[in-house]
């Protein structure tokens, strides 16, 4: 089943603002490091302590977020560091909706919808400029 969350993007405080937030909402807080997952390869050793992954359920409160993994020509700036989040089973029930989002999208940054060590995942921002995330299968 298809769902849609709001998803925070920080620049290595994930943890910190997470457990904040859990604080005040309460709620069941999961936090996975980069350096716990297969995709640790990918990166710097500098980046293996950040969040890859947060996930904070209160009642119906929902979100999750994850550290600014990207490049450095691509610094996190107000207005790139939320995007809405959607998840879904399997490639073939996200991919319709991934396409249709996707058309016209910014062809900065977009990465297609593909299988991933962690998960399926995939992201751009449309042509409105609205970042989209989406991602399917098992969480790490």
């Amino acid at each position: 089943m298809l769902r849609c969350t709001p998803f925070l993007l920080f620049d290595g405080n994930c943890a910190e603002a997470m457990r904040f937030y859990s604080d005040c909402l309460g709620g069941d807080l999961r936090l996975t490091r980069l350096g716990d997952t297969p995709m640790k390869v990918q990166f710097p050793q500098s980046k293996h302590d950040r969040i890859i992954n947060a996930h904070l359920r209160s009642g119906a409160i929902e979100f999750s977020a994850t550290d600014w993994m990207a490049s450095p020509e691509f610094d996190p700036l107000l207005g790139n560091m939320s995007a809405l989040f959607v998840t879904g089973d399997s490639i073939d029930e996200l991919r319709p909706v991934f396409d249709r989002l996707a058309r016209d999208a910014q062809k900065a940054h977009f990465q297609d919808l593909r299988e991933m060590p962690f998960a399926i995942y995939g992201q751009f921002y449309d042509r409105f400029g609205v970042q989209w995330i989406f991602r399917g299968g098992s969480a790490p």
